[in-house]
């Protein structure tokens, strides 16, 4: 058996990630693909879920959080009049109801649950309770009391109702549950509502333009197609894309990267920035501007490969 060296790989990927796996699986598969040392996700999308699953390589994990606390749009499809356990279509039915509703009602309810809006998470979710997701504890039938979140929903509004099934878009701050989202709605409509379908469109600036299916790269790599493989990486600063850039010279990029201060006339101020070295435009870190026209060294990149 042979084994070979894992890949010190950097840069980003925007993965459309399959319905009926988890979003570790899908990584663990990328992780693979590329034989690459070092990976992480941002953003937990649940089996039943598919759609955009970013995933940092090497020195782009540093910058991984910035993009995790950043807004999310879905489109969302919900069956009403049955509530399940887990509030989507992996749950049993535990109740069922009848639809009546009209549609002042559901307009009504709509704008209810736009705007900051207090969550309960379901105890089937990834939060931990010493240290344990709560999922593990539901499948025991415990039930732990969780603590009200607060999110806020920028924009639900309806795309189709038909008969029993209603398609929604959501964009929402970091933290939201739809799956609970979906549950407070069939609770206010009266009839119960549960997800049987969930694609995330967007992450932050990021959308599914650019999306890469796993069935491809694996049609890469059995071509051993490493080169057009490593090609669909994009930048290591992609997880912090809305940060302005600013551009130092040779001489001070070598200070920056030694952790010194530079002097730095901008219109920013107070604020994190990307710094790029001008002649080689290569991305050496996140600096802070502050209000003495200096730039600060924040969150260096211990590599310039891009």
């Amino acid at each position: 058996m042979f084994f070979y060296k894992k890949r010190n790989i950097n840069g980003f990927l925007l993965i459309d990630k399959p319905i009926g796996i988890s979003s570790n699986n899908t990584l663990q598969q990328v992780k693979s693909i590329f034989n690459a040392k070092k990976a992480g996700y941002i953003g937990t999308l649940d089996p039943l879920a598919s759609g955009v699953l970013p995933v940092c390589f090497g020195e782009s994990t540093k910058f991984a959080h910035y993009l995790n606390s950043s807004d999310k749009r879905y489109t969302v499809t919900a069956k009403l009049g049955e509530k399940t356990s887990t509030f989507d279509s992996d749950g049993i039915i535990i109740k069922k109801r009848t639809i009546s509703f009209t549609c002042l009602e559901l307009y009504k309810a709509l704008k209810e649950l736009t705007g900051l809006v207090d969550q309960i998470p379901s105890m089937y979710s990834a939060i931990k309770y010493h240290g344990v997701p709560l999922y593990k504890y539901a499948r025991k039938g415990f039930d732990i009391p969780r603590n009200v979140r607060q999110v806020k929903i920028y924009q639900l509004n309806l795309i189709e109702q038909k008969n029993n099934l209603i398609r929604l878009n959501i964009h929402c701050s970091k933290g939201t549950y739809i799956r609970t989202l979906i549950d407070d709605l069939g609770e206010k409509l009266g009839c119960g509502a549960h997800v049987i379908s969930l694609r995330r469109i967007q992450v932050g600036l990021l959308s599914c333009s650019k999306l890469v299916k796993i069935p491809y790269l694996k049609t890469l790599l059995h071509k051993n197609n490493i080169k057009e493989l490593d090609n669909l990486l994009m930048p290591i600063d992609t997880p912090v894309c809305f940060l302005p850039k600013v551009y130092l010279s040779k001489k001070q990029s070598f200070n920056f990267k030694l952790g010194q201060e530079i002097g730095f006339e901008s219109n920013i101020k107070n604020s994190l920035v990307r710094v790029l070295e001008k002649e080689k435009k290569v991305f050496l870190g996140l600096g802070k501007i502050d209000t003495q026209e200096k730039l600060i060294p924040y969150r260096l990149i211990s590599t310039c490969t891009n």
